[in-house]
């Protein structure tokens, strides 16, 4: 205020935006200064307490919401209650900033189900969030200008505990791998190039949908995505005119069309080259750390595991002959091995493991914390235990096969929970015991959004968080396969979907991963149904398991406390 205040003000006019709602009284005191209040040209409040992922995941940025809301000792704590509101109060402008009012559907507590089960404040945490979110979309409902008064959407909220494996298991697709394997910040990746000079230098890229070659590739497996690849960089080669030239593989002589597309395209050629070269280098970085890893074999166990082919046996010859296998792919293979049989690591089987893996008791302290998210690692059992074991093998898996076009690649056999969770609530088949509704929707709500077309193309009001291509073709760049033209190459193999029903919003409280949002990709194109996932932040393996270590420890440590 004090930039607009007085006789000399440093802007003639101020625009005031506030990303989220303003109290009476700061509003009352802009009000009393007249010299402000007549110099302020805009002053609204935006509903903009998110960061966007991508066009279809979005963040509260909440990174300590694990350890807040699921830690040891935060039950009926400040910060328990301070994060839940908080997060609900975030996610409620998502939807007052698309004009979007949910069907809100939450996970029950256990003992909603099972009369046996004692309810904790970690199985309350959804049913908690869902009635402070509908408080706050309740009176965005009377508050906000044009917000709808009937659904116009599905809103289902779980947490972390539905699915303890998607954070630790090694996913082999291209965006999960990026940030698994390529030590990112954020989106952002460093790389060295060569100069026109012959310096070397580093070079700092984002890696998001404004790179059409990224776009295409991230929801690929790797073993796809880098014959995409390479396809692409032969095709470069071989119709781009100033390629061949640069390239020495045109011996003709140039006629003077020739030479005059060829300085047309120069500049084209090289962002063509730029953005090729830079998921070749990807691609390269990636291939050196599998094999250096030894992450194919590690790979085929854990997916093993998670679909009942393997268990203690194979997990214990693993850890035995491969001697170079890093702390964290061993803490990994031992987390998705938890999940499925929380029993076999608790007491002195948990103490045998840390022997077997050589990890120190605070790595392991991160697998004993997954009871925390659901994995039952307490409960006790009768019987002994031993590291050997007899020939009787039993199948028990988590996971069912699932037909997916993606399986001739051996390593995409996993797939995230909350995929059938997403489809089952599509189908209206979502069990209304285990996931009940906030708000029974109106009459004329559909749940599978058949009636959805009608409602996107009559009203104006809902505004998508996908970019969406306009319906005119004066603004697109003109296609060419001439080989001078500079999206000929980098232009996208598939078109967006033609998106016919209401919106399924999916929050995961306690973190999402790149897995999953995977998932709401490929459902989107599946369903016809614009599929938007949030949560309260996204984790990679590494920053996954950092935070589950921070469950039991005390209140003053933080993230950077702990490393793996």
């Amino acid at each position: 205020m004090s930039d607009m205040s007085g006789n000399s003000p440093l802007y003639k006019k101020a625009y005031v935006f506030f990303s989220s709602p303003i109290s009476k009284d700061l509003v009352g005191h802009i009000k009393r200064d007249i010299s402000i209040l007549s110099r302020i040209a805009a002053l609204r409040e935006m509903n903009l307490e998110y960061f966007c992922i991508d066009s279809q995941g979005f963040s509260t940025d909440h990174e300590m919401a694990l350890e807040q809301l699921f830690g040891e000792h935060n039950e009926n704590s400040r910060d328990y209650e301070v994060c839940l509101n908080t997060m609900a109060s975030r996610l409620a402008t998502v939807f007052a900033s698309l004009k979007e009012f949910p069907v809100v559907r939450f996970r029950a507590a256990r003992s909603a189900m099972d009369a046996t089960t004692t309810t904790t404040f970690r199985d309350l945490i959804p049913t908690k969030f869902a009635a402070a979110l509908w408080d706050c979309l309740v009176k965005y409902r009377s508050t906000v200008p044009k917000f709808p008064q009937t659904e116009t959407c599905d809103l289902l909220i779980v947490e972390r505990s539905i699915d303890q494996i998607a954070p630790v298991i090694h996913e082999w697709t291209y965006d999960a791998m990026c940030h698994d394997l390529l030590n990112m910040e954020g989106n952002k990746y460093v790389y060295e190039i060569t100069t026109q000079s012959g310096k070397m230098e580093k070079k700092e890229v984002l890696l998001e949908e404004h790179d059409p070659v990224w776009s295409e590739l991230r929801d690929l497996h790797f073993g796809d995505a880098s014959m995409r690849l390479h396809d692409k960089m032969s095709q470069f080669g071989s119709k781009n005119k100033a390629a061949q030239i640069r390239l020495g593989r045109d011996g003709n002589e140039l006629s003077t069309r020739d030479m005059q597309k060829m300085v047309q395209a120069l500049p084209q050629y090289s962002d063509q080259l730029d953005k090729l070269s830079l998921h070749v280098d990807i691609a390269a970085k990636l291939n050196q750390k599998i094999k250096e890893q030894g992450l194919s074999d590690i790979g085929h166990l854990e997916q093993d595991l998670v679909f009942g082919d393997a268990g203690a046996k194979e997990l214990i010859n693993m850890l035995k002959t491969k001697e170079d296998m890093t702390a964290e792919n061993k803490l990994r293979l031992l987390m998705i091995y938890a999940a499925i049989h929380p029993e076999k690591i608790d007491g002195v089987k948990s103490l045998q493991w840390t022997q077997l893996a050589r990890l120190s008791s605070e790595d392991m302290n991160a697998v004993k914390n997954m009871e925390y998210i659901g994995a039952p690692i307490s409960k006790k059992q009768s019987g002994g235990f031993s590291l050997k074991f007899g020939t009787h093998k039993k199948k028990h898996g988590i996971r069912k096969e699932r037909n997916q076009d993606e399986e001739a690649w051996q390593l995409s056999r996993f797939y995230p929970m909350i995929e059938e969770l997403i489809e089952s609530l599509h189908n209206g088949e979502l069990s209304k015991e285990e996931y009940p509704c906030m708000n029974e929707p109106s009459s004329t709500f559909q749940s599978n959004g058949t009636n959805g077309a009608s409602v996107r193309s009559t009203n104006s009001l809902v505004h998508s968080v996908r970019t969406s291509k306009p319906a005119s073709t004066w603004a697109r760049p003109r296609h060419s396969d001439d080989g001078y033209s500079s999206d000929s190459t980098l232009r996208h193999a598939a078109s967006d979907p033609m998106i016919l029903g209401k919106r399924i919003y999916v929050f995961i409280i306690g973190g999402v991963t790149r897995s999953e949002l995977r998932v709401a990709h490929k459902l989107t194109r599946k369903l016809k149904r614009e599929v938007v996932l949030g949560s309260t932040s996204v984790d990679d393996p590494h920053q996954f398991i950092t935070k589950l270590k921070l469950l039991n420890a005390f209140a003053d440590l933080s993230l950077d406390d702990l490393e793996i």
